[in-house]
């Protein structure tokens, strides 16, 4: 089983259909020996964002979506958190949700699909697509 991680981007291009979305991601997402999460950081993220309107979306039909996508909600434990601690200067990218992904990732431990090339110099738990 290939354990993969959406962060956030994609798993908005990939519920809206939106031609941004990488065909690498598709092929690997519908692998069938692909299990898929999405970090509930992810719906954190987006909530915020909602909130002070960077945002549209429908949060409660999103949170649907994704176990009937096939998809598996990443709970955020400690253990994740505790790694933001410990996780490498990101020069100027502070983002702390991509941090906290690229954290699940490792401990997890899964592959990171992102389409953020900054997340690159986090390693090999992290594969940048598009």
């Amino acid at each position: 089983m290939t354990r993969l991680l959406l962060d956030t981007h994609l798993l908005l291009w990939w519920l809206k259909g939106d031609p941004r979305l990488p065909e690498p991601v598709v092929e690997r997402v519908q692998a069938a020996e692909a299990e898929v999460f999405v970090s509930q950081a992810s719906l954190w993220e987006m909530a915020i964002k909602v909130s002070i309107g960077r945002l549209q979306v429908d949060l409660q039909a999103l949170e649907r979506q994704v176990p009937l996508q096939g998809f598996h909600w990443l709970p955020i434990h400690n253990s994740h958190l505790l790694a933001v601690a410990q996780l490498e200067s990101g020069g100027d990218h502070r983002d702390p949700f991509d941090r906290l992904l690229v954290c699940q990732s490792r401990t997890e431990p899964m592959l990171l699909l992102t389409a953020d090339r900054q997340l690159e110099r986090y390693g090999t738990t992290v594969n940048v697509v598009g």
